[in-house]
């Protein structure tokens, strides 16, 4: 994993990105439908808000974290749906400026921890760096939802490593939280950079490993894209399996996005 300084680093350009992409909406535009059904632009940003603040008490409050956690646990769909609606009802102006300053109490929070510290999540506890992973991986895939509703194409970038990573990383997870038993033996995952370097994850000579492009496998992990629109190649039934219920994300499996293409069809 990358040094915490730069992945926070990195974290901050992403939201930059997404910041400059929603700073100057039309109240209409804030309101258009995303890909994720019932969610705008609005909840996108508002969901980001709120996961943004359930890190910042993650990483200050263990407590108070804990006590979130528990209301999560009686109807986590419920519990995510009605933060991203609760924020989605501000005013756009209000709406922004609520998660520039969650962003950034979040950025120094994990700045100052001291090395070493692991926080409480949803899951097992995480340090700085695993915490920041996570929150850039939520921002580009929520920031994708909203360049897809807006109809603007991002360039991927570099900090797409990190999302990759995470995403192999949760490999045994998206099998847990499906009820399945994770593979014995490791994957080798081989990822084309946006600037056209090699990203590998996993022994090399693995029987199962999955090749191709880093933005393919990322929209995938983070279930903005339908194995069957992606160039990604695996090798192996379990490889090829895994990539039909790959997520990076914590929470319960989610139901992924339909093909474009239905089978058959030109």
């Amino acid at each position: 994993m990358s040094d915490p300084v730069v992945l926070l680093d990195d974290l901050c350009d992403e939201s930059e990105e997404l910041d400059r992409l929603v700073g100057e909406l039309t109240k209409e535009q804030w309101e258009a439908p995303t890909p994720a059904p019932g969610w705008t632009v609005a909840h996108q940003i508002a969901h980001l808000a709120w996961t943004d603040r359930a890190a910042l008490l993650a990483a200050t409050d263990a407590d108070a974290f804990a006590a979130e956690t528990e209301k999560a646990l009686v109807a986590p769909d419920r519990f995510v749906d009605e933060g991203a609606e609760e924020g989605a009802a501000l005013p756009p102006a209000e709406l922004l400026a609520r998660w520039r300053a969650g962003r950034a109490r979040l950025q120094e929070a994990l700045r100052t921890a001291p090395p070493g510290t692991r926080f409480p999540w949803y899951g097992p506890p995480m340090s700085a760096s695993a915490l920041a992973t996570a929150r850039l991986m939520e921002t580009w895939a929520h920031g994708q939802d909203v360049a897809d509703a807006l109809g603007t194409v991002r360039a991927p970038t570099a900090r797409l490593r990190h999302v990759a990573w995470i995403g192999h990383r949760a490999r045994d997870y998206a099998y847990l939280v499906r009820g399945e038993q994770p593979p014995a033996e490791p994957f080798r995952v081989e990822l084309v950079s946006p600037g056209g370097e090699l990203w590998a994850y996993g022994p090399e000579g693995a029987a199962q490993k999955v090749a191709g492009p880093a933005l393919d496998f990322c929209l995938l992990v983070t279930q903005r894209v339908h194995r069957e629109d992606t160039a990604l190649v695996a090798h192996g039934l379990d490889a090829a399996h895994w990539l039909t219920i790959a997520q990076a994300f914590a929470g319960p499996a989610g139901a992924g996005r339909p093909a474009r293409t239905a089978p058959g069809e030109a």
